[in-house]
Protein backbone atom coordinates (compact mmCIF):
# COMPACT_ATOMS: atom_id res chain seq x y z
CA UNK A 1 0.00 0.00 0.00
CA UNK A 2 0.89 3.60 -0.44
CA UNK A 3 2.04 5.50 2.15
CA UNK A 4 -0.74 7.61 4.37
CA UNK A 5 1.51 10.97 2.64
CA UNK A 6 -1.21 11.76 0.05
CA UNK A 7 -2.54 15.01 -0.86
CA UNK A 8 -6.10 16.02 -1.20
CA UNK A 9 -6.48 18.68 -3.96
CA UNK A 10 -8.82 20.91 -5.24
CA UNK A 11 -10.58 21.04 -8.40
CA UNK A 12 -8.69 24.43 -9.77
CA UNK A 13 -5.76 24.42 -11.64
CA UNK A 14 -2.54 26.65 -10.37
CA UNK A 15 -1.54 29.46 -13.12
CA UNK A 16 1.49 28.61 -14.21
CA UNK A 17 1.00 27.80 -18.13
CA UNK A 18 3.95 28.48 -20.95
CA UNK A 19 1.88 29.30 -23.43
CA UNK A 20 4.99 28.82 -26.03
CA UNK A 21 5.17 25.58 -25.98
CA UNK A 22 2.86 22.45 -26.31
CA UNK A 23 4.44 20.40 -23.69
CA UNK A 24 4.00 23.35 -21.13
CA UNK A 25 0.05 23.81 -21.95
CA UNK A 26 -0.20 19.78 -20.60
CA UNK A 27 1.52 21.04 -17.38
CA UNK A 28 -1.52 22.72 -15.36
CA UNK A 29 -1.14 21.12 -12.06
CA UNK A 30 -4.25 21.08 -9.36
CA UNK A 31 -3.60 23.47 -6.57
CA UNK A 32 -1.85 21.74 -3.70
CA UNK A 33 -4.12 22.91 -0.38
CA UNK A 34 -4.32 20.79 2.10
CA UNK A 35 -1.86 18.87 4.97
CA UNK A 36 -1.22 15.24 4.53
CA UNK A 37 -3.33 12.88 6.02
CA UNK A 38 -1.03 11.79 8.59
CA UNK A 39 -0.33 15.59 9.75
CA UNK A 40 3.01 15.12 9.55
CA UNK A 41 4.26 16.83 6.03
CA UNK A 42 3.13 19.35 3.49
CA UNK A 43 3.37 19.24 0.10
CA UNK A 44 4.05 23.11 -1.53
CA UNK A 45 4.92 23.95 -4.60
CA UNK A 46 8.83 23.54 -5.19
CA UNK A 47 9.10 27.05 -6.66
CA UNK A 48 7.77 28.60 -3.05
CA UNK A 49 11.10 27.42 -1.92
CA UNK A 50 14.37 28.81 -2.31
CA UNK A 51 16.60 27.45 -4.80
CA UNK A 52 19.90 27.45 -2.49
CA UNK A 53 17.64 25.04 -0.10
CA UNK A 54 16.86 22.39 -2.69
CA UNK A 55 20.54 22.28 -3.81
CA UNK A 56 21.41 21.64 -0.74
CA UNK A 57 18.92 19.11 -0.12
CA UNK A 58 19.96 17.42 -3.23
CA UNK A 59 23.74 17.33 -2.75
CA UNK A 60 22.24 15.75 0.50
CA UNK A 61 20.76 13.11 -0.57
CA UNK A 62 23.05 12.37 -4.12
CA UNK A 63 26.05 13.30 -3.50
CA UNK A 64 28.00 16.50 -4.24
CA UNK A 65 28.64 15.09 -8.02
CA UNK A 66 25.04 14.04 -8.79
CA UNK A 67 26.10 16.99 -11.73
CA UNK A 68 28.13 14.24 -13.39
CA UNK A 69 25.57 11.88 -13.25
CA UNK A 70 23.72 10.83 -17.52
CA UNK A 71 20.05 12.16 -15.90
CA UNK A 72 21.91 15.71 -16.15
CA UNK A 73 22.39 15.81 -20.03
CA UNK A 74 19.37 14.63 -20.55
CA UNK A 75 17.78 17.69 -18.89
CA UNK A 76 20.60 20.29 -19.79
CA UNK A 77 20.02 23.70 -20.86
CA UNK A 78 16.04 23.28 -19.53
CA UNK A 79 14.31 24.20 -16.75
CA UNK A 80 11.96 21.93 -14.31
CA UNK A 81 8.28 22.43 -14.90
CA UNK A 82 6.83 24.50 -11.79
CA UNK A 83 3.23 22.65 -12.40
CA UNK A 84 5.20 19.19 -11.47
CA UNK A 85 7.85 19.71 -9.01
CA UNK A 86 7.01 20.24 -5.37
CA UNK A 87 8.59 20.28 -2.10
CA UNK A 88 7.80 18.28 1.25
CA UNK A 89 8.02 20.03 4.74
CA UNK A 90 8.27 17.80 8.14
CA UNK A 91 5.92 18.63 11.23
CA UNK A 92 8.01 21.74 11.75
CA UNK A 93 7.79 23.25 8.32
CA UNK A 94 11.82 21.75 7.57
CA UNK A 95 12.52 20.50 4.00
CA UNK A 96 12.69 17.33 3.79
CA UNK A 97 12.42 15.59 0.10
CA UNK A 98 11.59 17.18 -3.75
CA UNK A 99 10.93 16.08 -6.91
CA UNK A 100 11.65 18.51 -10.26
CA UNK A 101 9.73 17.31 -13.72
CA UNK A 102 11.38 18.25 -16.69
CA UNK A 103 10.99 19.26 -20.57
CA UNK A 104 11.98 16.70 -22.63
CA UNK A 105 12.92 14.91 -25.86
CA UNK A 106 12.68 11.28 -27.47
CA UNK A 107 14.75 12.21 -31.19
CA UNK A 108 13.86 9.53 -33.30
CA UNK A 109 16.18 8.29 -36.13
CA UNK A 110 14.97 10.47 -38.55
CA UNK A 111 15.35 13.99 -36.54
CA UNK A 112 11.56 13.89 -35.37
CA UNK A 113 11.61 15.31 -31.81
CA UNK A 114 8.52 13.47 -29.46
CA UNK A 115 8.01 15.32 -26.53
CA UNK A 116 8.32 13.79 -23.00
CA UNK A 117 8.02 14.18 -19.09
CA UNK A 118 11.23 12.99 -17.38
CA UNK A 119 10.45 12.63 -13.77
CA UNK A 120 12.96 13.01 -10.83
CA UNK A 121 15.06 13.23 -9.55
CA UNK A 122 12.94 12.07 -6.25
CA UNK A 123 14.97 13.18 -3.07
CA UNK A 124 14.47 12.94 0.63
CA UNK A 125 16.82 13.88 3.13
CA UNK A 126 18.97 10.75 4.86
CA UNK A 127 17.41 10.96 7.74
CA UNK A 128 14.13 11.03 6.88
CA UNK A 129 14.07 8.13 3.90
CA UNK A 130 11.95 5.53 4.88
CA UNK A 131 9.02 7.61 5.33
CA UNK A 132 6.55 8.04 2.69
CA UNK A 133 7.53 11.12 1.35
CA UNK A 134 8.74 10.32 -1.82
CA UNK A 135 5.79 7.97 -2.48
CA UNK A 136 3.97 11.49 -1.58
CA UNK A 137 6.29 13.32 -4.07
CA UNK A 138 5.64 10.69 -6.81
CA UNK A 139 1.87 10.59 -6.57
CA UNK A 140 1.56 14.67 -6.16
CA UNK A 141 3.48 14.68 -9.77
CA UNK A 142 1.68 12.21 -10.89
CA UNK A 143 -1.75 13.57 -10.20
CA UNK A 144 -0.62 16.98 -11.38
CA UNK A 145 -0.53 15.55 -14.91
CA UNK A 146 -3.10 16.85 -17.45
CA UNK A 147 -5.16 13.50 -17.71
CA UNK A 148 -6.96 15.00 -21.62
CA UNK A 149 -3.78 14.98 -23.68
CA UNK A 150 -1.01 12.97 -20.93
CA UNK A 151 2.79 12.92 -22.46
CA UNK A 152 4.98 9.81 -21.83
CA UNK A 153 6.81 10.42 -18.35
CA UNK A 154 10.52 8.88 -18.69
CA UNK A 155 12.64 8.29 -15.74
CA UNK A 156 15.20 6.45 -14.30
CA UNK A 157 14.77 4.11 -11.49
CA UNK A 158 13.80 0.36 -9.65
CA UNK A 159 11.38 -0.79 -12.11
CA UNK A 160 9.77 -3.30 -9.73
CA UNK A 161 8.99 -0.41 -7.06
CA UNK A 162 7.83 2.67 -10.04
CA UNK A 163 6.28 -0.13 -11.58
CA UNK A 164 4.45 -1.59 -8.85
CA UNK A 165 2.67 2.00 -7.96
CA UNK A 166 2.56 4.18 -10.68
CA UNK A 167 2.75 1.70 -14.00
CA UNK A 168 5.89 2.41 -14.74
CA UNK A 169 7.57 -0.06 -17.30
CA UNK A 170 11.13 -0.69 -19.74
CA UNK A 171 9.03 -3.22 -21.90
CA UNK A 172 9.15 0.15 -24.62
CA UNK A 173 12.28 1.51 -23.63
CA UNK A 174 14.60 -1.10 -24.95
CA UNK A 175 15.86 0.75 -28.20
CA UNK A 176 16.02 4.26 -26.23
CA UNK A 177 19.82 6.04 -25.77
CA UNK A 178 20.80 8.58 -23.22
CA UNK A 179 23.80 10.99 -23.39
CA UNK A 180 26.19 8.56 -21.21
CA UNK A 181 26.39 5.51 -19.24
CA UNK A 182 23.01 4.01 -17.88
CA UNK A 183 21.62 0.31 -16.71
CA UNK A 184 18.84 -0.25 -19.83
CA UNK A 185 16.16 -1.79 -17.58
CA UNK A 186 16.50 0.90 -15.36
CA UNK A 187 15.08 2.97 -18.05
CA UNK A 188 11.41 3.43 -18.20
CA UNK A 189 8.63 4.98 -19.18
CA UNK A 190 4.49 5.49 -18.38
CA UNK A 191 2.14 5.91 -21.06
CA UNK A 192 -1.74 5.60 -21.49
CA UNK A 193 -0.86 4.77 -25.67
CA UNK A 194 2.18 2.88 -26.04
CA UNK A 195 1.54 2.68 -29.99
CA UNK A 196 3.10 6.26 -29.92
CA UNK A 197 6.09 5.33 -28.69
CA UNK A 198 8.99 5.57 -31.12
CA UNK A 199 11.29 1.95 -31.11
CA UNK A 200 14.18 4.00 -31.12
CA UNK A 201 15.91 7.28 -30.31
CA UNK A 202 18.06 9.31 -28.26
CA UNK A 203 16.42 11.33 -24.95
CA UNK A 204 17.44 15.05 -24.67
CA UNK A 205 16.02 18.43 -23.32
CA UNK A 206 13.42 19.44 -25.35
CA UNK A 207 14.78 22.85 -26.77
CA UNK A 208 12.46 24.87 -29.27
Amino acid sequence: MLSPLILRYEAGHSAVPRAESELNRQMRAPHLSARAMSEAATLIPLDNVDPVLVEALLDSAFGPDRHKRTAYKVRVGVDWLPGLSFAALDAEEMLVGTIQCWPVALNDPEGRAHPMIMVGPVAVMPGHQGQGYGQALMSAAMAGIDSRAPLPQVMVGDPEYYGRFWGYTNEWTQGWNLPGPFERHRLLVRCENPAVLPAEGMLGPWLR
